[in-house]
This record gives C-alpha cells, structure tokens and sequence, in this order.
C-alpha cells in the first residue's frame, strides 16, 4: 500500500545544501507495522513527514494506494491527506480554545464528507475508546499529558485512515500509558487492518512492529 521510490530530501541553509534524506527506497504492504528508528539527525521525521504529504521531496516518488501523492495538485492532496492519512506527533498538538471532543471532530467537519452530528458520534466514540468518555467538554489544559495524548491519536482516527505516521508517539508518557497506547495500536492494527509506520528512539516499542527499518545519516541501515 505503500511504495517510496529513491525518496530524498535536501535543505538550502546559509551554510550550503544539507542533505537530511538520501534517497531512500521503501515498501510497505497493507496492515504491516513498521517502526522507523535511527538516532537525532537521522532524516526519520523527514521522511516520515514526505511519506505524509507535509513535505516535498527533492527527488523520488511517494505511492498510497497507487496513488503518486506529490503529482496531486495543492489542494488534492490535502484532501487526499486528510482522507486516508492519520497522523500522531510527539507532542499532542491540540487546540487549547477547543473542547476535546471538538478537537477530535475537526478534521471530520474540515472535510465535507461527514455532516456534525455523525462526526461528534464518531468523536465521542473514539475518545470513549481511549478512556476519555468523562473528558469530552474539557479543555486540553484539563487534561493530563497521558491523556492529551490519548485525544491527539482519536484525532488521527477520526476519518478512518488506511496509513497512521506516528512520530514518537510515546515520548515522556509514563510506561503504563505508554504501553496502553501500543496495545491500542495494535489492536487497530490487526483487526482494521491499518497500516502503521512509527518513529520511535525506543528499541523496546520498535520490537513490538512487524519489521524495523533502521535509519542512519539519512540512508537505511542494511
């Protein structure tokens, strides 16, 4: 479901061109778990973020589901993004103005396709899931960390994506939380048969993935 082709990515700095990805080749099939690991600097969350449609490759193609997402137009692919594509990022990043049952709902109201009320459905749905079924009229600065975290990742499931990128999902969760959210992962990972791709620095969550892919100066480990 997944197909990147020599993908990489180089910035321009004041200091010259630096290359951050170097022209990576990978396949995923449909429902696989793959953590992405490699130490600070290594081009995991380059690629991640090329491979979610946020960032343009210097070079190289990015396939879902047959679909070249950097040949899209500007607004076909966040369309495209929004639709298939759930995303987890190491810090929750939830609108503090917003309810979290809100929160939760938005890409589902963004996109058109859901009217309110079934998207709110939908919402209440995912965050009683996580947990969060007495928390859906607070405020993220109610909640604990754990828990922010627990609403960003009912966020990212709200459309039913077929691929969820998370990066560093886990960071400085206590491991019980940490390990409830993996189960969760899991879960989804098996019986929707989502698709999973993970940046972790944690070799003991990339064990719990199918297959892990090793970065290291922007180039896989063989």
């Amino acid at each position: 479901m997944l197909t990147c082709g020599n993908v990489g990515k180089t910035y321009a700095t004041e200091r010259g061109p630096v290359v951050a990805v170097r022209g990576i080749d990978l396949e995923m099939r449909r429902g696989e778990f793959v953590a992405v690991v490699g130490r600070s600097g290594s081009g995991k969350s380059s690629l991640m973020a090329m491979i979610g449609g946020l960032l343009r490759p210097s070079k190289g193609t990015v396939r879902i589901d047959d679909t070249d997402i950097w040949s899209l137009a500007d607004d076909d692919l966040t369309d495209f993004r929004n639709r298939r594509i759930g995303f987890v990022f190491q810090f929750a990043s939830l609108l503090p103005t917003l309810r979290i049952i809100d929160n939760v709902a938005l890409p589902a109201l963004l996109g058109r396709r859901t009217d309110a009320d079934a998207a709110y459905d939908r919402a209440a749905e995912l965050l009683a899931r996580f947990g969060l079924a007495a928390q859906l009229e607070a405020y993220p600065a109610e909640l604990s960390s754990g828990q922010q975290r627990r609403a960003a990742i009912a966020r990212a499931l709200i459309n039913g994506p077929s691929l969820l990128l998370a990066d560093e999902p886990t960071s400085d969760l206590d491991e019980e939380t940490e390990a409830g959210i993996m189960d969760e992962f899991r879960t989804l990972n098996r019986d929707a048969r989502m698709s999973f791709i993970m940046v972790t620095h944690n070799l003991r969550l990339a064990e719990r993935a199918d297959r892990v892919f090793q970065i290291a100066d922007g180039a896989p480990v063989s």
